[in-house]
């Protein structure tokens, strides 16, 4: 049997479609040695002040020294950040708009249907950057002292005690949550809207228990106004050694708003790992820890790829205990 030969045309549109190719992937390189040429906005979706618009304005200054190009921090406020979250998911994938996204955006993916972008899907991950550790406050006259004293506490008397929390659907509100099927109890839920009338309502006797930012848990803490009981993930705060994390009690236990810098799906991966380099650099700063330990954060560096996978795992995690504990919008 004889093999035909190919046809010279054929081999030369073959030999003319590989130049291209490499063209292209030469010119997409040299645009990302180029990048940045003008200030990136970085995409906050709460209202300044707020703590995750602290961390944006803490990496802005530090990145824009990295990157030789200003980084402006952009708050797009409303719908508990899903509004960020559609500009930056509609933006050009050209590196010049990311968000700083957090765990709100997983959350609300189980609990909004609707929404008019997929969380992961519709972006890019370029780095983990922070953690933001959830204190347990409880009122003094309450007994538990430890992490187990309050777990043993919940178990043996289901319905006694209520608890508050920033909302429904927030990572305070679905870690309680995640509390109250380990340990097998109820506890009723009371959402505030926001977190700044928590604090004072636990010291007050109003609400029993808190579940709050470890900023706005230690200070009063430490002037005895109310009990800093557990941290609601293991990592050790610093300024916070005396907290104990719940998972003395529950082996394993974590539930913790993580923060991290998003791109729009599509956007070239030498800008991406441009980018997640400029992040490591930035968060390996040797005052990193102390600087984002004054607004109650965790530097938890994770380059794109890890986090990518890590962001699917999170956004499961949620989803069942959402469906576990019957948890809707409304």
């Amino acid at each position: 049997m004889q093999h035909k030969n190919h046809s010279p045309a054929l081999s030369r549109r073959a030999t003319l479609l590989l130049a291209l190719a490499a063209t292209a992937t030469a010119s997409t390189g040299a645009w990302a040695q180029a990048w940045p040429t003008k200030p990136v906005r970085l995409v906050v979706g709460y209202s300044a002040g707020g703590g995750v618009d602290a961390m944006a304005r803490l990496l802005a200054p530090r990145l824009s020294a990295v990157l030789g190009q200003q980084v402006v921090v952009e708050n797009r406020t409303g719908a508990a950040g899903l509004i960020a979250g559609d500009t930056v998911a509609r933006a050009a994938p050209d590196g010049y708009t990311l968000m700083l996204g957090d765990s709100s955006l997983l959350i609300a993916q189980h609990l909004q249907p609707r929404m008019s972008f997929d969380p992961i899907k519709s972006f890019t991950p370029v780095a983990g950057v922070f953690t933001l550790p959830l204190v347990i406050v409880v009122n003094n006259d309450v007994p538990a002292k430890t992490p187990a004293e309050f777990v043993k506490l919940l178990r043996d008397q289901p319905g006694r005690f209520s608890y508050a929390t920033s909302g429904v659907g927030t990572v305070h509100h679905l870690g309680f949550e995640m509390l109250k099927a380990k340990a097998r109890s109820f506890v009723v839920h009371i959402p505030y809207r926001g977190a700044s009338q928590i604090v004072p309502d636990v010291m007050s006797g109003q609400v029993p228990i808190g579940v709050v930012s470890a900023t706005s848990a230690i200070a009063q803490a430490r002037a005895g106004k109310l009990r800093a009981l557990a941290v609601m993930n293991p990592v050790k705060l610093v300024g916070g050694e005396d907290i104990a994390p719940l998972s003395d009690a529950l082996p394993g236990f974590s539930a913790v708003p993580r923060l991290y810098v998003l791109a729009p799906t599509g956007t070239p991966a030498p800008i991406v790992d441009k980018l997640s380099e400029a992040l490591r650099t930035v968060m390996d700063a040797p005052d990193m820890a102390q600087v984002s330990a004054q607004q109650g954060a965790v530097p938890a560096y994770m380059p794109s790829g890890p986090l990518a996978a890590d962001i699917v795992k999170e956004s499961a995690e949620w989803g069942k205990v959402i469906r576990e504990q019957g948890i809707t919008a409304q």
